[in-house]
């Protein structure tokens, strides 16, 4: 079976979740003898792509130079015209959205949905964002749909008029491997971990007001933020407002191996988005063996299970109360980094790959 991913989230992201999901998925799969892969990603800036020296890639690693983002679509997708003239596969895995289908007429199309953010906090987007059109036109292209939580399929299917037969659910998983040995980092305070963007729906503010709440959190942690870009003249003026001390708010960033000691030295991980189509760090958060306390919110829930304490997003307040209900319980702690090691074995990378294979199958 001939197997394609097209080149759109590898011309659009160095990293991130969904590059990381479909580089698993295409260097898994083409281990299988029953696929022939290919990633015929001409330009693209990937790191994932370029540092795995993939046989199944037809193309060359160029730097992320600002303002060309649109100009690489376009030669990618001209290129990726012709490539297709000689070579037709029978499944086109189109791994992000596009408005012009690029597959050939005889290939069908798999699309993954990872979450419906743009259609339901589409006040938090410019109005000139193009997302959820493109989207529109990519679902309804697609032969079959994946979604990456039941949540975002009961999501899907509200949103966008899709026969619910033509959607599956098949989970994803962490790529972080967990430290062989505990490291608190030489730090002499204790720390709640924070992990990734912290815009809009993030809900990081509310975040920053329940740390200011207590005085108890604020004057004995520290609340470390692991992420790529570092606090805003936004950010920095809130924590002014709210009295902060920024020694003891910090950011921080590194790579995977960097990411994984700070979740190994935590006292506890705090996840206070207001929405997730899936939400891979909690489960990085878990398979680290560290605390997990999070929003009751979209697909939260079903990734975590029963192994975290959970709170309102929308109130500082039941933020505060739950991080201090884990913090001062070292059964609690152990309760929940033990419920987290068995929640973590539901999901892996070989689950994922052999539930995808079965719906590239039956399009066959």
């Amino acid at each position: 079976m001939k197997l394609t991913y097209d080149y759109q989230i590898f011309s659009l992201q160095r990293y991130g979740g969904v590059s990381r999901y479909i580089y698993e998925l295409a260097g898994r799969i083409a281990l299988r003898n029953e696929f022939e892969v290919s990633v015929p990603a001409f330009l693209y800036i990937n790191q994932y792509l370029k540092n795995s020296n993939s046989r199944y890639c037809l193309g060359v690693s160029i730097p992320p130079i600002p303002k060309t983002r649109k100009i690489r679509l376009t030669i990618n997708h001209l290129l990726s015209k012709a490539y297709f003239q000689y070579q037709i596969p029978d499944i086109v895995h189109e791994t992000y959205y596009s408005f012009e289908r690029s597959a050939p007429q005889k290939s069908k199309i798999v699309l993954t949905v990872h979450d419906l953010i743009h259609e339901k906090f589409n006040y938090l987007f410019p109005k000139i964002d193009k997302t959820v059109w493109m989207k529109e036109k990519a679902i309804h292209r697609a032969d079959r749909i994946i979604c990456v939580s039941e949540n975002t399929r009961r999501d899907l299917l509200e949103y966008y008029d899709v026969a619910p037969e033509k959607v599956s659910v098949i989970y994803l998983a962490s790529s972080l491997i967990p430290e062989s040995k505990i490291n608190r980092k030489n730090l002499s305070t204790p720390y709640i971990l924070y992990v990734g963007e912290r815009k809009g729906y993030k809900n990081f503010s509310r975040l920053l007001e329940a740390f200011a709440l207590s005085k108890e959190l604020s004057s004995e942690l520290n609340l470390i933020c692991f992420g790529s870009l570092p606090f805003s003249k936004e950010e920095l003026s809130l924590l002014h407002k709210l009295g902060l001390n920024p020694e003891r708010v910090r950011h921080v960033s590194g790579d995977e191996e960097t990411l994984a000691s700070w979740y190994a030295g935590a006292a506890v991980f705090v996840y206070p988005s207001l929405y997730e189509g899936f939400g891979i760090p909690p489960l990085e958060a878990m398979a680290c063996e560290c605390p997990v306390v999070c929003s009751r919110t979209s697909s939260i829930p079903e990734v975590v299970g029963s192994a975290a304490e959970f709170f309102d997003p929308y109130q500082p307040e039941s933020i505060a109360d739950a991080l201090l209900k884990v913090l001062n319980s070292s059964d609690k702690t152990k309760d929940l980094i033990r419920l987290g090691r068995e929640q973590v074995k539901r999901f892996s990378w070989e689950k994922c790959v052999e539930e995808t294979c079965l719906v590239y199958q039956s399009l066959i």
